[in-house]
């Protein structure tokens, strides 16, 4: 054995030149995915003890491996392990720091396996966990926003489309409309365990071994469903990854577009939601600015999360198969996703207890607008045998003569209603009253507070 072997790179009896120090910097991916030490020993230790059991290894050894292992997580935990740029990754820091620890026993460790394999194993049990952790503050966020609308079932707001007043309806009903957004990434995040619940392990480079190794064993050991079924898709394959990016993606659509309306709505403008001292932030030049900048920064990390789909995407949009070093890129990609994601549904989760509606000022502003004019189409319909399309007409002809007079539909006297549709008595004056028009609306996933108090009972038993 030539002296320090095993501090070169594995594969120094190949290739005999060092590589240079530019080349060492560019293939080094360790500072990286240094984060997948736990679930690489994990995987490492499940490996051993599957060799051992088909007799690929003896007793000794494994117990020498899983020793050694065991060190280096603690070595790793307690930030006393030295990680070095020329091992490259994490699977060959460890495996190097193994050799030191129990001596030449270390090389059967890579027994029937690659480090084609071992990544996307490692990868795809580090994804598991994130993805519980990103349904966890989901279900954080849907909890706070339910709460808030149960105290707000009757607060009446305006509701827009084209950013105008365009109908009546509760401000409960407008926040759960968010629920069914999260809800909806929750489902994805979840349908993503489908495929990351398959067993990369033991496909080895692209074609399998010839080791006698029980695949069926390491998935049980690793908590995954089932093994892959062909071993040059598994090493090719980041579906996972893109699902991930994409379902990440999504989410923070979905944090970016209410951040934009709590932004709008808070603004001098609007004054429709208060924003806590908690959550503002001042100016350095003007004494009396309050600035929603968690909401700004929200509504921006939208766009680095796009990035790093798109840029997975892009790689693996003109990649043959199988493994090429392209696709070192995915880890980085998926960490950096996540933790925006994370800080993004922690610091959401923070502005939605530190916010409250302008009760008032939302009445008012719904008055604005003639918002009850749907019900009085509807109320000719129903009860003066019009259709709709005539049913418009006439009350755009209201619309214009309320707005003529400088009143709303509900400042209107019958006398001047009667004019335009001698149809019409006393009963249409309570359909034009905000409050109605809101209760009015019983269709199932309608915004009538009888609804909502449903729609918040399904959610809580949810």
């Amino acid at each position: 054995m030539t002296k320090n072997k095993n501090n070169q790179a594995i594969w120094n009896s190949r290739i005999k030149k060092k590589g240079s120090v530019l080349f060492q910097k560019v293939g080094s991916s360790i500072s990286i995915d240094k984060r997948l030490y736990k679930e690489d020993i994990k995987a490492s230790i499940a490996h051993v003890e599957m060799l051992f059991k088909q007799k690929i290894i003896s007793f000794k050894i494994k117990n020498k491996i899983v020793y050694g292992l065991g060190k280096i997580e603690k070595e790793i935990y307690k930030k006393k392990f030295d990680f070095k740029n020329k091992y490259e990754d994490i699977h060959m820091n460890i495996e190097k720091r193994l050799f030191q620890i129990i001596g030449e026993e270390a090389g059967y460790i890579h027994t029937a396996r690659s480090r084609n394999d071992q990544v996307i194993t490692d990868l795809k049990l580090w994804m598991k966990s994130a993805t519980k952790e990103v349904v966890l503050n989901l279900d954080k966020i849907i909890k706070s926003t339910i709460k808030i609308s149960e105290r707000n079932i009757e607060t009446i707001m305006p509701g827009f489309t084209h950013l105008r007043n365009a109908q009546a309806i509760s401000f409960a009903h407008y926040l759960l409309s968010y629920v069914e957004m999260f809800q909806r990434d929750k489902k994805r995040f979840e349908n993503n365990f489908y495929n990351l619940n398959e067993n990369p392990l033991g496909v080895a480079a692209l074609t399998g071994t010839s080791f006698n190794i029980d695949r069926n064993y390491t998935t049980k050991k690793l908590g995954f469903k089932s093994p892959t079924n062909n071993s040059v898709d598994t090493v090719s394959d980041r579906d996972f990854v893109l699902d991930f990016l994409y379902s990440t993606s999504v989410c923070s659509i979905h944090i970016s577009r209410i951040a934009e309306e709590l932004i709008i709505w808070s603004s001098d403008n609007f004054e429709l939601i208060h924003l806590s001292d908690k959550i503002v932030t001042g100016s350095s030049i003007m004494p009396q600015k309050k600035n929603p900048d968690l909401l700004e920064y929200l509504r921006g990390k939208s766009g680095s999360l796009f990035g790093n789909l798109f840029s997975m995407l892009t790689i693996l949009k003109g990649l043959p198969l199988s493994y090429f070093k392209d696709l070192q890129d995915d880890k980085e990609l998926v960490f950096k996703s996540y933790d925006n994601l994370i800080s993004c549904l922690k610091i959401f989760n923070e502005i939605l207890n530190n916010i409250s509606p302008n009760k008032k000022k939302m009445y008012e502003l719904a008055n604005n607008g003639f918002v009850t004019a749907t019900d009085l189409a509807d109320h000719l319909v129903k009860n003066h045998s019009m259709s709709f399309r005539k049913a418009y007409q006439k009350t755009s002809e209201i619309v214009n003569f309320a707005e003529s007079k400088k009143k709303r539909l509900d400042e209107l006297k019958i006398e001047e209603l009667k004019k335009i549709e001698p149809k019409l008595n006393m009963d249409v004056i309570k359909v034009l009253n905000l409050k109605n028009s809101v209760n009015s609306k019983k269709s199932y996933g309608g915004t009538s507070f009888e609804n909502i108090k449903r729609m918040i009972m399904k959610y809580k038993k949810l």
